[in-house]
């Protein structure tokens, strides 16, 4: 190996060196493990049930609960197909204490999501989905809410995990589930 090249090899290691430590501190932090992510959702939706409780006694008509699908209702990235233990919880509390339980979902096709959402046990009385006409997730979840409250129902609980789920109005009180910054969509 000549001089030329040994100095451009240690000019290329040296700057390598340099960029490395760099390039690993701008990429994204790894998700959680599953178990940590059910701890993080546990935590939030632990005060879910006192709070459909105290809701009920206050009165109302038909009160409902309006929940995300993917990563909330269901664990779409941990374990697909699988209910959220806590958000089921929730749910059927919920249904059991004459709450409707109503889907919103980004999701193109409503009786698939009715389907995924059934088979993991979930009560299903509502589930609306995204149209073409929607701008985006939150325009979707916006109008959802809105179609909801236009039949009659009071949205208590708004329980999702992205900041799409909870823009607009239509609910009373949201249940923000982690999404690790937009990691866990």
């Amino acid at each position: 190996m000549n001089t030329t090249t040994r100095s451009t090899l240690v000019a290329v290691i040296a700057l390598a060196a340099l960029v490395a430590p760099a390039h690993n501190a701008l990429a994204a932090d790894p998700l959680p493990t599953k178990q940590q992510w059910l701890a993080d959702v546990d935590q939030v939706m632990r005060d879910a049930k006192p709070y459909l409780d105290d809701r009920k006694s206050q009165g109302g008509t038909k009160l409902a609960i309006v929940l995300d699908i993917d990563n909330t209702a269901l664990q779409s990235h941990y374990d697909p197909g699988k209910a959220t233990p806590a958000v089921l919880d929730a749910a059927r509390h919920a249904k059991a204490n004459g709450y409707s339980v109503l889907f919103a979902s980004y999701r193109p096709e409503a009786e698939s999501a009715r389907a995924a959402v059934s088979n993991a046990g979930y009560p299903v009385d509502g589930i609306c989905v995204r149209s073409l006409s929607d701008s985006g997730k939150a325009a979707t979840k916006q109008r959802c809410r809105k179609q909801y409250t236009a039949q009659g129902y009071t949205i208590t609980a708004n329980i999702g995990n992205r900041p799409t789920d909870f823009e607009g109005a239509n609910y009373e009180k949201p249940f923000k589930l982690p999404d690790y910054d937009g990691q866990l969509s």
